[in-house]
């Protein structure tokens, strides 16, 4: 009978919390950074949320670590833990469309979310700018008490800082360019 090969992928929850522990940094501590809950940064570690982009940006700044690092795998690593991850989360996924930019400012994402969905969880904020462009479909970002009406072609350009939230309006899956750019 052929061996089943081990997989030994490291989540990005047990990156988190690889970084976390060594920079000796308590659940409180990060809670207060990041404005997350202890339950909820909990539960990113043990890998039972994949948080959004967004709020990997967060998580890592107040780690003090390049987000990048946080979503860097090889390419069928990366496959698999889309498929995973959409999987888990019913209609959002994302890729970095930069990889190898740990120490970069400027990051990109290809970001598909399933129709008539909108992101789980806390609505979300990081320091600096966003820039997003709809691929395909018909999405609502919420800026603030702002809501922004996009459809495809059209683009949107935001402090990053605010809180901000998206979802499909549509019937069909969206896809979008996200470009964060990070201080």
């Amino acid at each position: 009978m052929p061996r089943k090969k081990k997989d030994t992928t490291v989540s990005i929850g047990q990156k988190i919390k690889k970084a976390r522990t060594s920079n000796k940094i308590t659940f409180d501590q990060l809670a207060n950074e990041t404005g997350f809950s202890i339950d909820y940064i909990k539960d990113v570690e043990k890998g039972k949320v994949t948080p959004p982009v967004g709020t990997l940006l967060q998580i890592a700044r107040a780690l003090k670590i390049d987000s990048g690092a946080l979503l860097k795998e090889d390419e069928s690593k990366m496959k698999r833990r889309i498929k995973a991850y959409t999987k888990r989360t019913d209609h959002y996924a994302y890729t970095t469309l930069t990889p190898g930019a740990e120490n970069k400012h400027l990051k990109a994402f290809l970001v598909t979310i399933d129709p008539l969905a909108n992101h789980q969880g806390v609505g979300y904020h990081h320091e600096g700018e966003e820039f997003t462009y709809v691929l395909s479909g018909q999405i609502e970002i919420i800026v603030g008490d702002h809501v922004n009406k996009l459809k495809t072609g059209d683009s949107l350009h935001f402090n990053s800082g605010i809180h901000h939230n998206l979802k499909n309006t549509g019937k069909d899956e969206a896809k979008l360019l996200v470009v964060v750019y990070g201080p």
